[in-house]
């Protein structure tokens, strides 16, 4: 399980976005889970990272699965219409 950092914003996106993509390759199994418990400082780029992470895991044929996601994060997805594109998140 990949775990999203405490802060994702527009500063920190970008490096995030790196670390997390690096360990997808390494995940094993037929689905990719993020855990956002932990995510306290986001702004919108947190989302972008989500859909880049999903696009990562679908290339290599796998499920991804947004999990813990603070009520915020889910509010802010649903705002832009982009719950559908995010398995789970709330």
């Amino acid at each position: 399980m990949l775990t999203l950092p405490a802060t994702v914003t527009i500063a920190e996106a970008s490096a995030a976005l790196r670390e997390l993509a690096r360990a997808v390759p390494g995940e094993k199994g037929a689905e990719v889970t993020l855990d956002a418990s932990g995510l306290v400082r986001f702004d919108t780029s947190a989302l972008a990272v989500l859909l880049e992470l999903k696009r990562l895991a679908q290339a290599q044929g796998k499920r991804f699965a947004l999990v813990h996601a603070p009520a915020r994060l889910a509010d802010l997805a649903r705002l832009y219409g982009l719950t559908p594109l995010l398995t789970e998140i709330g």
